[in-house]
């Protein structure tokens, strides 16, 4: 799929790069000046064009569906093999569909489990409940069989409709049959509209139209197969109008426009998609209508380019050719004009009082642009993204701009360590590259001093980036959630009888709930499972309809069962209204465990109170240090681009943004890597959360001690 889209990106961006570097070495004035036409170009770029378009019809149509059906087959092994050894212990694990697993302890090996609760919803009414001294997974891959074997336990009944009747059974070993396709899914997960093949785009699309239901994503997505790769003939078309020019601006002025390119392209193409799907637009059509409206406007370009250079350019441009005079080639190895700072006549401290303001201007003009620009494609993602309700009537503008109102402070605390990044590389960069860094070095100014500066405001950066995090951030945030999910008409708070809510307390004491309400403080649907000091067994089992905290929790419909030892069901109670002793609204109160939506202190008190509730707080334990450890990405990522840029200087501001492209993605990626290798508990959540700043800081200083200052 990434190369589906990539290709014909690459296309325009690779047609305007080498494109501008003809005009920006003046060889296309040349070329016109000896008789050749723009048109004799469509050659060389129509060849490229149409090899990008069949490499992406490869891609699409015959490519993508055959790596799916591999990554199925890698996500059947890796899920059967996760059911054998990935329960975690003392943590609530919903993972097997229909049944809750709680484990007090897991051997080594991780397939024993001692101390054993498992609730069993699979059924209609009250779960079936196992309390087991031992347990573990059986698992077939062979023969598709997957059981749990729980041994030395006892299972509690009870009648929803009668509390009363309530059966209790001892077991030496009772082993629970599950449906093997929760673990071996037949092929892996089904495959999106994306990786269908065509003929399963149009099955699919003629069993939607028979049970009138609307196909138009599936129609959409097999012109897509098509219209895609088409766009290779449209950026050919837009390329070659762009590209010759007699600008002297170069490879990086094309790449910028070719990114706009692409940019408008893809707005018009989700656009059309979010247009089809309000019925403003026909499936048929919506997928082509980026390459119409591109595509006249290239071809219009282009022609008005191929007649103003044939009947106006070349004349004139011929005959002042003819009267030039032969010029031996100018140097480009000293270009240091007569105003810069390097050459006024100053002593040392003054030198470097304005070599500080001459970087700083640059720095701080480049991370502005930067910071806009990646600013910029944040929004139009997430509009893009928003559109389809806006276009279905389904929200309104104002509702779409208070979103982004709450939601730009998040993307600027990620746009900004990556607009430090490339403001970095590209301010050392042309210092390289005009050699006023060999200049500064000449008057006895390293590169630690020239680089001061860079340093210095990475700090600042990093200052605000952890002052947003522990201040507005995480109520933005929440805001920001709340809005997103009006917009997209998503509930708060969902539950059913499969998806009920486990906790358990300090005490151990296991408690089970339909849903909370905090604006009532009402708990619906609410259990308890209370356990003797002494040994693994049930003491107590009680259910409410409803409580409600009023300084002491008053309960509606109650039951309870209290089991004085293990000859079966002991006695029962039942009343219309009672006092239950359990935890405060705050207990039950706190929000789902996204630590984006709290600073530091929020979030270390919230795992802090569900450190002994059940809770698998360990990714959060990661996430807590993470709030340390990310504001110092700016500082990092400075201290590495430093040495980049002067060694890959030369190579012009464009080799600055793709390293910054590298560099960036390079360092998000260590640090998914680690953060999942933390939260799966390999090692501790204080060194996942540090050593991508370890690595990349260690590089940076390597590199900073090797380059010549």
């Amino acid at each position: 799929q990434g190369l589906g889209i990539t290709i014909p990106m690459s296309v325009l961006i690779g047609l305007l790069m080498g494109l501008g570097r003809i005009s920006g070495d003046r060889e296309a004035v040349a070329l016109q000046a000896c008789g050749g036409s723009m048109a004799r170009l469509l050659r060389p770029v129509a060849v490229l064009s149409i090899l990008g378009t069949a490499a992406t019809c490869y891609t699409l149509i015959v490519a993508l569906p055959d790596a799916n059906q591999t990554f199925r087959e890698i996500t059947y092994r890796t899920l059967a093999a996760r059911a054998e050894d990935e329960v975690s212990e003392r943590v609530f694990d919903p993972s097997l569909p229909g049944l809750v697993l709680y484990v007090r302890d897991v051997d080594l090996q991780g397939t024993g489990w001692t101390e054993v609760f498992l609730a069993d919803a699979r059924g209609d009414g009250s779960p079936l409940v196992y309390v087991a001294n031992e347990g573990h997974i059986a698992l077939d891959q062979e023969n598709r069989v997957v059981d749990i074997v729980l041994t030395n336990g006892e299972t509690h009944r009870v009648n929803a409709d009668d509390p009363a009747t309530y059966d209790v059974s001892r077991f030496e070993r009772s082993v629970l049959r599950l449906d093997p396709d929760t673990i071996f899914p037949d092929g892996g997960p089904q495959p999106g509209l994306t990786e269908m093949t065509i003929a399963e785009l149009q099955s699919q699309a003629a069993e939607m139209r028979a049970s009138g239901v609307s196909d138009h994503n599936q129609i959409m997505e097999i012109h897509s197969k098509f219209s895609i790769p088409t766009a290779c003939l449209v950026f050919a078309v837009i390329g070659l109008a762009l590209g010759v020019t007699n600008r002297k601006d170069g490879k990086l002025a094309s790449f910028a426009l070719g990114i706009l390119v692409i940019f408008a392209y893809y707005i018009l193409m989700f656009g059309a998609k979010a247009m089809a799907k309000g019925a403003l637009v026909s499936p048929h059509l919506a997928m082509w209508l980026p390459n119409i409206v591109l595509g006249a406007s290239g071809l219009v370009l282009l022609i008005w380019r191929i007649r103003s250079t044939d009947r106006v350019a070349l004349p004139w441009l011929s005959a002042a050719l003819r009267r030039l005079k032969p010029r031996l080639p100018r140097s480009n190895s000293h270009p240091i004009k007569p105003d810069s700072p390097l050459v006024s006549p100053r002593n040392g401290v003054g030198l470097v009082r304005l070599l500080d303001f001459y970087v700083t201007k640059q720095y701080l003009h480049l991370i502005a642009l930067s910071f806009v620009g990646l600013l910029g494609v944040f929004y139009i993602s997430t509009f893009v993204d928003l559109s389809d309700k806006l276009f279905k009537g389904q929200t309104n503008l104002f509702m779409i701009l208070e979103y982004f109102w709450y939601a730009t402070p998040q993307f600027a605390y990620y746009v900004l360590p990556i607009s430090a990044l490339v403001a970095s590389l590209i301010t050392v960069g042309v210092l390289t590259k005009t050699s006023e860094l060999t200049v500064m070095k000449a008057c006895g100014i390293s590169l630690y001093r020239v680089s001061f500066p860079l340093l210095f405001f990475s700090l600042l950066w990093s200052g605000i980036l952890f002052s947003m995090g522990e201040g507005f951030l995480a109520d933005t945030n929440r805001r920001a959630e709340e809005l997103r999910n009006v917009i997209r008409g998503v509930s708060e708070q969902q539950s059913s009888v499969l998806n009920r809510k486990w906790a358990i307390n300090r005490e151990g004491t296991i408690y089970n709930y339909q849903y909370f309400d905090p604006s009532e403080n009402t708990l619906h649907g609410v259990s308890t499972y209370r356990f003797a000091n002494d040994d693994w067994r049930l003491t107590e089992r009680a259910h409410a309809q409803q409580a409600v905290y009023s300084g002491v929790w008053q309960a509606n419909d109650v039951w309870i069962r209290r089991f004085a030892d293990e000859n079966g069901p002991g006695a029962f109670e039942s009343t219309d209204r009672a006092e239950i002793p359990i935890e405060s609204p705050q207990y039950f109160s706190a929000e789902p465990p996204q630590a984006e939506r709290m600073n530091y202190k929020e979030l270390d008190r919230y795992i802090g109170d569900l450190s002994d509730s059940g809770v698998d707080v360990v990714s959060l334990r990661v996430a807590l240090q993470r709030k340390l450890s990310f504001p110092f990405v700016t500082l990092i990522l400075t201290l590495i681009a430093v040495p980049f840029a002067v060694t890959t200087g030369r190579h012009g501001a464009l080799y600055g943004v793709g390293i910054a492209i590298v560099l960036a993605s390079g360092y998000w990626i260590v640090i998914s890597v680690f953060a999942a290798i933390g939260s799966a508990g390999l090692i501790t959540p204080l060194l996942a959360a540090w050593t991508p700043n370890v690595l990349f800081g260690g590089s940076a200083i390597y590199l900073l001690l090797a380059v010549r200052t």
